[in-house]
């Protein structure tokens, strides 16, 4: 087995390599002086179970997927498996206006052209996956948030809402405590509470368990609130840290004690690895 390393996710598919034992290599990533990609990947063949490691956002990597598939194609794989850490344009599962497309269908039907398996890791729905001929799985980053956590004294494992609280209860039921998710009360036409549907967080550590961060504005407004509840402190972990427009800046230095995501995106505070639960589904083939 080879794996093959985009220039989205360096670190994840080095570390992937060594738990694997296999060859790595580093695909060359550059773009001409008129902003298009090139890539090559420096060896004479790839006459071997080929796994490409490379994020599908923003567009720029995509594009550079879509090169990779060609160029180990191009060197002789046995086999093609794409390892997608955060799938780009996942979210645009469905049509809301008519003359919109279906972007996620539109990305798995091209990305399917030179694939034999896929694997990602929390995608924001699974049936998007079924837009691929070949065989595809999503991981789930719960297991590793929690035994990253789960020596951090944490008392209570949070939700944003409802719609995010099976994560909540996987993370919290691997640690071992009690887990619950936020829930927005109106007080008022001006006035929100946000608070535990149920448990008591005075003078508990909190984490904050979530898919996603974007902007990090529901995620502040919670911590903020559950201090003034009396919470000792509040952390919280992400799958994917997209943080757009200055969002570790801003979760930094708000009411948060701790902020953290995993590697599917490797930015600053990517310190909780998914590569070992990638191995083991790369490993099961």
């Amino acid at each position: 087995m080879i794996i093959v390393g985009g220039s989205s996710s360096r670190d994840l598919a080095k570390e992937m390599a060594s738990i694997l034992d296999c060859t790595y290599i580093q695909a060359a990533s550059t773009k001409f002086p008129d902003g298009e990609c090139y890539t090559r990947i420096d060896t004479e063949s790839l006459d071997d179970d080929v796994v490409i490691v490379q994020n599908t956002y923003p567009n720029d990597n995509l594009i550079e997927m879509f090169l990779l598939q060609d160029a180990v194609r191009r060197l002789g794989a046995r086999s093609v498996t794409l390892v997608i850490p955060y799938f780009g344009y996942a979210r645009q599962d469905r049509v809301f206006k008519p003359g919109e497309p279906e972007s996620a269908k539109v990305m798995c039907r091209h990305l399917n052209m030179g694939c034999d398996r896929v694997i990602t890791i929390d995608i924001h729905k699974e049936v998007v996956l079924d837009n691929f001929d070949c065989p595809h799985i999503d991981l789930k980053a719960a297991p590793v948030i929690a035994d990253y956590f789960k020596d951090k004294k944490i008392d209570l494992v949070l939700s944003p809402d409802i719609g995010a609280a099976g994560r909540a209860k996987e993370v919290g039921e691997r640690m071992g405590v009690p887990y619950d998710h936020l829930e927005k009360t109106r007080l008022s036409g001006t006035d929100v509470r946000i608070a535990p549907a149920e448990m008591d967080c005075t003078g508990k550590r909190v984490l904050i368990v979530d898919d996603m961060i974007s902007t990090g504005g529901t995620i502040i407004a919670a911590a903020s609130a559950l201090r003034e509840a009396g919470a000792v402190s509040v952390s919280v972990a992400c799958t994917h840290g997209v943080f757009v427009n200055n969002a570790i800046e801003r979760l930094t230095g708000s009411a948060l004690d701790t902020v953290l995501c995993c590697n599917t995106l490797e930015n600053e505070v990517s310190h909780i690895s998914v590569a070992s639960i990638i191995a083991e589904a790369v490993r099961k083939g």
